[in-house]
């Protein structure tokens, strides 16, 4: 199937008056709602966004917000209902509009207001601030003023965070202090509770016990060596009724008496005086110097037999090994129960050492942390770090932004040309009159012998179609409103035919007068 252009090319030329006026009147209505908008100035401000002038690796600063999370705070700062309010209140932006209501205004300032930040090359971008008014200076002054208000609340976000990281740390220090010191002193309590029974002093009181069961024996064996020497001096002196004895040989108890003090003097040599063997030797050489005493002045006295006084000496010495043993065996059970209480004691005694090195590793950790956030709350304080600065402030712009009458109109021309051009197609398909062969072969369903074409008469006479009077009016009537519209808003008409005659007159060409008819 083959496309008809000269016979769609007729349908056009046959309408064109109605194309003609549809896209004038479209274009004089694009005109003058062009014309008919306030003039919008727009001033820009350009922020730029600085990297920390101190490099990371010496000291690092404490905020971690991104750029574009900074900027996006202080956005939804800046359009805040109060924050909106007060700058047109400063600025008097809505005195010429008494009756708008604050919704109203908010809508208004909210759509002149432009932040724009365009991709950034890691933290550096510029910023771009513009605000419309229909004053050039207004709009200058109110960028400005945004400019600063962004300026300011970068600073307040970033020292604000910085200050508030350290005001965290130095909580944290305190308060781990304070839990240190608490767990030091439980851990001091416990071990002072417990001195007999800690895992330190367990290999001694171990020894120590040893010690004692030896110690215990032995008492044991002098023990049954007195009561066995008291039987056999008893059951001789009952036989006999004497006792066999030498007068010039010393007593068991001054024998004995001079072995203690020799073992003692030997075990001063090599331990203290406090140590529990030199004390228990001290108190048996005691105890027989006593003894000693008392034979001897019961001796000189006449008062008592040699026999009671070897009777009265055995019973003091069993006295006192049984005063010994009894200590020993006492001795063994605290040692005893302290032995068998130190496995449990070491756990607690861990658990709470173990909860002081945890907090200590953390005190440490906060320590070193509270050290950094000093160190980058001084570089956020003295303005080291990222930072926001002006490079350039809004002027008052020479040329208007808003609204882009150009464009307006070249909107308008083409939606003229669609108009038209959608009025073309559906007349063409409301149109079921027979134009071409084709046509006819299609009603009839066969092809025609031959067509003969529109005969005009010899005089034709020539009417105004109904496109004819549609384009004549469409220009009576749109162009005294071009007219008006060029002498209001742009020139005044006296002065641009002024203009065209003193042009004229300059270029010394006169203008051709037309020829009178008659």
């Amino acid at each position: 199937m083959t496309v008809d252009l000269r016979f769609y090319l007729s349908l056009i030329l046959r309408r064109l008056p109605v194309i003609a006026a549809i896209i004038f009147t479209a274009t004089t209505a694009g005109i003058l709602y062009a014309v008919s908008l306030p003039p919008v100035f727009r001033a820009e401000a350009r922020l730029l966004i600085e990297n920390a002038q101190i490099p990371d690796e010496l000291a690092a600063s404490t905020v971690r917000s991104t750029t574009e999370e900074i900027l996006l705070a202080i956005q939804q700062r800046i359009m805040t209902r109060d924050n909106l309010l007060a700058l047109a209140d400063r600025n008097d932006l809505f005195a010429d509009a008494p009756g708008m209501t604050n919704e109203q205004k908010l809508i208004d300032i909210s759509r002149r207001v432009s932040i724009y930040m365009p991709n950034t090359q890691g933290s550096t971008g510029v910023v771009t601030v513009s605000f419309g008014a229909s004053e050039p200076e207004l709009s200058a002054s109110v960028t400005n003023e945004i400019a600063d208000q962004i300026l300011q609340w970068s600073t307040e976000l970033r020292t604000g965070a910085s200050a508030s990281t350290l005001d965290f740390f130095e909580q944290e220090v305190e308060r781990l202090t304070d839990e240190l010191a608490q767990q030091n002193a439980m851990i001091l309590e416990f071990e002072q509770n417990n001195r007999d029974a800690l895992p330190e002093s367990l290999e001694f009181r171990r020894t120590r016990q040893a010690a004692q069961q030896e110690r215990l024996l032995q008492v044991d064996r002098e023990l049954a060596s007195l009561r066995d020497r008291r039987e056999r001096l008893t059951e001789l002196y009952d036989r006999t009724g004497r006792l066999v004895t030498n007068a010039d040989a010393r007593t068991p108890e001054e024998e004995r008496l001079d072995n203690l003090r020799q073992e003692l003097a030997s075990a001063l040599v090599v331990l203290s005086p406090t140590n529990p063997r030199v004390r228990a030797l001290q108190n048996e050489v005691n105890a027989l110097e006593e003894a000693v005493k008392e034979q001897r002045d019961a001796a000189g006295g006449g008062r008592l037999t040699p026999f009671e006084v070897q009777m009265l000496d055995i019973d003091g010495q069993i006295a006192y090994l049984a005063e010994q043993k009894a200590l020993v065996e006492k001795d063994l059970v605290s040692l005893e129960t302290s032995i068998q209480a130190t496995p449990g004691n070491s756990i607690r005694l861990a658990e709470l050492r173990s909860n002081y090195e945890t907090l200590r590793v953390q005190y440490e950790q906060a320590v070193t942390s509270l050290s950094e956030a000093r160190m980058g709350d001084r570089i956020e304080a003295t303005d080291r770090g990222q930072r926001i600065s002006v490079i350039e402030k809004a002027v008052p712009p020479a040329f208007r932004s808003e609204p882009n009458r150009k464009r307006i109109s070249v909107a308008a021309f083409g939606a003229g040309v669609v108009l038209s051009g959608a009025l073309l197609f559906l007349l063409e398909i409301m149109n079921q009159t027979i134009r071409r062969p084709s046509e006819l072969a299609k009603v009839i369903g066969a092809p025609p012998f031959g067509t003969v074409g529109y005969l005009e008469g010899a005089m034709p006479e020539r009417k105004l179609s109904n496109g004819s009077f549609a384009l004549l009016a469409v220009f009576l009537i749109n162009i005294p409103v071009l007219v008006l519209v060029i002498h209001i808003y742009v020139v005044p008409i006296g002065t641009l035919l002024g203009m065209a005659a003193n042009t004229t007159e300059t270029n010394g060409a006169a203008l051709p007068v037309p020829a009178p008819t008659e």
